[in-house]
């Protein structure tokens, strides 16, 4: 199959977790032997339209990284390519909506991959993407009422999820240090404060806990720690390999999930994957909550006496280095879902 990609940006500009996700998939189907072109903004040096890596065709279309010259020119480069579905990115929507019209000429069937909204970006152009693409493509199901509230059909939102290496989790080493652990960036959105007074709440308990991540927000958490006299149970590890993070979780017995926003809830998936028990505090702009929602290993909190509650409550629960739950969300078995998203379109 031949399928195009097409994002103004590519990791080369600078990773993101949304670039991230379409190279993996791009990367993925390469690896099947699928025919894969990206379609972006130059980004690598020379001046050759054309770049190759991990068996993925990088065509310049512009130089620079203008959303609407790259839409102009879209058309004449997806005819160039000529495939069987196009895979588009919303985020800018103007190339997305210029990759439809040329999607159109061609008949070729276009599925839109949508992460996030940007509030620079027009709601006006976001509803013309929702409403055109043939499928729209989701890491969750909070995202996908954000889609359907921009005028598009259920019935054609489909939520594929982030997807983990299980045969990672599977080979990692168990590094048995914590008994609770926090993984995420710490930004404005990280929130661990939730995690940390939880834990203070316990004081006269038997523990220790671990905070993966570095970020703008780090001093001050790690402040707050000590304001509450339990810096000397929580170790701050800053960034970490995955492997190590894997190592970490695998050893662990809980993980914390409380930022107030995630578009999908990645480092509490590979901590699911990896046998530890999830508490997850509910917050409107985040789908962490839906990785938990009906498993006997997870619990929602909404403050941190009831995530200090929920810590005592699930000591009795087995501690696990693996969860084979988990398996449908390996890279492998998510590329399936795309794959049979794009052979529906083209059939």
């Amino acid at each position: 199959m031949r399928v195009a990609f097409v994002s103004l940006f590519a990791p080369g500009h600078g990773d993101t977790p949304a670039r991230n996700r379409t190279r993996r998939v791009a990367r993925g189907l390469a690896d099947r032997g699928h025919d894969v072109t990206w379609l972006c903004a130059r980004w690598w040096g020379g001046d050759h339209d054309v770049f190759e890596e991990e068996g993925i065709t990088y065509r310049s279309v512009t130089d620079d990284p203008s959303p609407t010259a790259f839409a102009a020119r879209l058309p004449l480069a997806l005819r160039r390519v000529s495939p069987d579905v196009i895979h588009a990115v919303n985020t800018p929507p103007t190339p997305g909506i210029g990759a439809i019209v040329a999607g159109a000429l061609s008949r070729a069937p276009i599925v839109v991959d949508w992460w996030r909204d940007h509030p620079a970006d027009s709601v006006r152009r976001y509803r013309v993407l929702a409403r055109s693409a043939d499928a729209v493509t989701t890491p969750s199901r909070t995202t996908k009422t954000r889609i359907r509230e921009y005028g598009a059909d259920g019935d054609d939102v489909r939520v594929v999820p982030e997807s983990v290496d299980f045969g990672l989790v599977e080979d990692a080493p168990v590094d048995d240090r914590f008994d609770a652990v926090y993984s995420r960036r710490l930004d404005r959105h990280a929130n661990a404060e939730t995690f940390l007074l939880g834990l203070a709440e316990l004081r006269g308990r038997d523990w220790t806990a671990a905070v993966i991540g570095d970020g703008p927000e780090r001093a001050r958490i790690e402040s707050m720690a000590n304001d509450l006299r339990i810096a000397d149970r929580v170790t701050f590890l800053g960034d970490r390999p995955l492997r190590e993070r894997v190592s970490i979780f695998k050893g662990t017995h809980v993980v914390a999930a409380t930022a107030t926003w995630e578009t999908f809830a990645t480092e509490l998936l590979w901590a699911l994957a990896s046998g530890c028990v999830a508490l997850v505090e509910y917050q409107a702009d985040s789908s962490a909550h839906e990785l938990v929602e009906g498993r006997e290993r997870g619990r929602l909190v909404t403050s941190p006496a009831e995530l200090a509650d929920a810590f005592v409550a699930v000591g009795q629960l087995e501690r696990r280095s693996i969860d084979r739950d988990f398996a449908s969300y390996d890279h492998g078995a998510v590329l399936d879902q795309y794959l049979s998203t794009y052979q529906t379109l083209v059939d």
